[in-house]
């Protein structure tokens, strides 16, 4: 009796062993504990190699190498004596199995992590190798515009453009700092990266190298895109320079606006001759209709007068004297008018003086002209 409790006991052991190894039908209450356990013994030698096609215990016991006899009879027998052994190798060797696929899975992530982290660095270099390229870009289109300025006198504008070409160099300060600090983060990545290779060798902190991995790798896109930004904070900064400088007028158009000028100045000067000569005839014909007016006045004060003043003596002294002083003050307005016509000539003498001297000048200018142009031909 005492036999049998102890062979109970051992063959609930041995089920117990095959449940834990992953052989969930070892807890089936309906199947017998031999074919429990044969069949056990099957999956576990399949786990181990692989293998499902059926063969014979003794012959698949070979293939898998285990050091414990056992054959068909004791299964059947249910020989705990020979059972258990072969049942605690077959499950010790199942769990280092398992053990060895779980490494060979970290393993192969942690590889992939490191492609991935190298992958990245060299995309990182490649974004700094196309940062100084546009960088030799901006610089080239700012040498480009100077001349442009240059040539087309657009000294106006230079102050304008000082403040911008103290960002542009601010600019170029921050990048010559961020390049100065390139091949120390380079070294640190390739630090990083021996120092997880290392990690994967060794199999050590399998746990977390993942963590560890995705962690730097985060680090890594985060300052990717924070080069982005300022890369892209640079370009908007040139296209503003770029449109304020084409705002500026070239060469072609400031002579379009000078023409332009020049045409409407020769037409409001037309206009204010044209203005004056009808002021000077309005104000001549103002004042010939003033003297008819006196003219007029006077005729008829003399008609009204002269019967009464040659009725007597004082009549006609007094008549005399008044035309006396007629005739005297038309000389004085006689006066008056050679005078303003003198100064009028000597006006004119003074334009014509001027006019003939700007004529000569507009020669002397032209002949200097033909000479330049000859000149310019010749060489």
């Amino acid at each position: 009796m005492e036999h049998t409790v102890s062979n109970s006991s051992s063959v609930e052991q041995i089920l117990n062993l095959l449940y834990a190894a992953g052989y969930v039908d070892a807890t089936n209450p309906d199947a017998p504990p031999s074919q429990k356990i044969a069949a056990g013994l099957s999956w576990c030698i399949a786990a181990i190699t692989g293998d499902d096609n059926t063969r014979d215990i003794e012959e698949s016991f070979g293939l898998v190498g285990c050091p414990h006899p056992l054959r068909s009879s004791h299964i059947q027998d249910l020989d705990t004596d020979a059972l258990f052994p072969v049942i605690q190798w077959l499950a010790s060797h199942i769990r280092q199995n398992q053990e060895h696929c779980v490494n060979e899975v970290h393993h192969a992530e942690n590889t992939i992590e490191v492609d991935e982290c190298r992958t990245s660095i060299q995309a990182l270099s490649g974004n700094l190798d196309e940062l100084n390229q546009r960088k030799m870009n901006v610089v080239k289109q700012l040498y480009i515009l100077q001349e442009r300025i240059n040539k087309e006198g657009a000294d106006s504008a230079v102050q304008k453009l000082l403040s911008l070409l103290t960002s542009l160099k601010n600019l170029e300060k921050q990048e010559k700092y961020f390049q100065s600090n390139r091949d120390a983060k380079h070294s640190e990545l390739q630090d990083d990266i021996s120092e997880l290779e290392r990690k994967i060798t060794n199999d050590s902190d399998n746990e977390n190298l993942p963590d560890e991995l995705h962690h730097s790798f985060g680090e890594l896109v985060e300052k990717v895109n924070l080069m982005k930004k300022q890369l892209a904070a640079r370009l908007r900064d040139i296209v503003v320079l770029r449109r304020q400088i084409d705002d500026l007028p070239c060469q072609s158009e400031v002579i379009q606006y000078e023409r332009r000028l020049s045409e409407l100045y020769a037409q409001i000067q037309g206009k204010h001759r044209q203005t004056r000569k009808y002021y000077a005839t309005y104000n001549a014909l103002l004042e010939i209709k003033e003297l008819m007016l006196k003219e007029t006045s006077l005729l008829n004060s003399i008609i009204s007068q002269f019967q009464e003043a040659f009725s007597s003596t004082d009549g006609r002294i007094k008549l005399v004297h008044s035309m006396e002083g007629i005739v005297k003050g038309s000389q004085q307005k006689l006066e008056r008018v050679h005078v303003g016509l003198q100064e009028e000539e000597r006006i004119r003498n003074d334009l014509k003086d001027r006019y003939a001297a700007a004529t000569g000048e507009h020669k002397h200018c032209y002949s200097l002209l033909k000479a330049f142009q000859a000149q310019c031909a010749k060489n």
